[in-house]
């Protein structure tokens, strides 16, 4: 069973396939620098009022999509930072990765996604390029518990 408790933040580690979706788990790398990050799940949802209900409606969640938002400093030279980066004007397939995010306590979630750039660089002159993203689902996650 995986460690128990809480964590900070830093404890979650986010690695990238820098050969996009033909990569091998040795092309695996963290993407250096990240400061924040945070988790979306949106819901497709399906809504129906039967006659039998008396006007109640009924619902269900028919499906489900993942964004994975990190934001960190643009760090020349790092394996990670520079694939995202180097995202800045491709589209298609060009665009498509595959991310393992690891929790704290040792599970794993590893997601066939795409990457949509945001902000490959920039900010105040006396302040360190930025590098802000999105990780997108492109398909079903798989979860491994931690052991």
């Amino acid at each position: 069973m995986g460690t128990t408790g809480v964590f900070p933040v830093h404890s979650n580690v986010f690695t990238v396939n820098t050969a996009g979706r033909a990569g091998t788990p040795i092309t695996m790398v963290p993407i250096k620098d990240m400061e924040t990050f945070s988790i979306a799940v949106d819901g497709t949802k399906e809504k129906w009022t039967p006659m039998d209900l008396a006007g109640w409606s009924r619902q269900a969640v028919t499906g489900k999509s993942l964004t994975i938002s990190l934001k960190g400093k643009r760090c020349y030279g790092d394996a990670g930072n520079d694939y995202i980066a180097g995202t800045l004007l491709s589209t298609g397939q060009a665009c498509e990765t595959d991310l393992e995010w690891t929790l704290p306590d040792g599970s794993s979630l590893a997601l066939p996604c795409v990457i949509d750039l945001k902000t490959p660089a920039g900010g105040d002159s006396t302040k360190i390029d930025g590098l802000d993203f999105e990780l997108l689902s492109d398909g079903l996650p798989v979860f491994t518990a931690a052991v």
